[in-house]
């Protein structure tokens, strides 16, 4: 049992609208890697706003370690409620080593669905508050053999628009281009498909003169 009544209140609330029925379709299409309540989206976001308007200042005060708490859990809305809390709570309270923090939500039940969501609002967001800190975090993170750590660097500049910095995601790119990780060859054309919005001739180009996988070239030149 957690110290923490938001973390009680909300482990009730999420236990008591389980659905059996839900639960085996959505473990299914993750590919078994969690369990699952079965709460869909929309109502395990509703369970969640309701148990943080009765849990505000213990939220406030604690939510990195009610969300790192709530990743211990075995079930997958946990592991959602954490990060949608953290989306939430961070971008006005980050501190420098909340990296290692992260770091460890990238690496810790990690699958698309989780990662994918750190990456661009976590990740993202902390690099633009320390951007300082952007060029070293981005090469430790590149480098290791950790996948989803690399998909990380690799797609944290999604709606970035006009500010993404091309030269960084095309040397991201190309240090990954030959990887034959499925994430990873989706997340190449993922992040170069989302910039040829605003630089579809760069991306052209860029995509003419780089040996991609057929994955990642096809993925990255869909909308040109």
């Amino acid at each position: 049992m957690s110290n923490y009544k938001f973390i009680s209140d909300l482990e009730t609330d999420l236990r008591k609208n389980a659905s059996f029925e839900n639960a085996a379709p959505m473990k299914a299409y993750m590919k078994n890697n969690f369990d699952f309540l079965g709460i869909k989206t929309e109502p395990r976001r509703a369970i969640l706003k309701s148990i943080i308007e009765k849990n505000k200042q213990e939220l406030k005060t604690n939510f990195r370690v009610i969300a790192s708490e709530l990743f211990n859990h075995n079930e997958r809305e946990f592991h959602s409620c954490a990060i949608d809390i953290l989306v939430k709570e961070f971008p006005k309270n980050y501190k420098l080593d909340d990296i290692h923090f992260i770091e460890k939500l990238i690496t810790t039940n990690s699958w698309w669905d989780s990662v994918d969501v750190i990456a661009k609002y976590l990740l993202g967001g902390y690099l633009q508050h320390f951007p300082e800190q952007k060029l070293s975090i981005i090469e430790q993170f590149s480098n290791t053999n950790n996948l989803w750590l690399n998909r990380s660097v690799i797609i944290f500049q999604l709606s970035y628009k006009e500010k993404t910095d091309f030269d960084l995601l095309k040397s991201e790119c190309d240090k990954h281009k030959h990887s034959n990780e499925f994430f990873i060859q989706k997340a190449i054309g993922w992040a170069l498909r989302d910039y040829s919005r605003f630089n579809p001739s760069g991306v052209v180009d860029y995509v003419n003169a780089t040996n991609l996988k057929p994955l990642s070239r096809r993925e990255a030149l869909r909308n040109i």
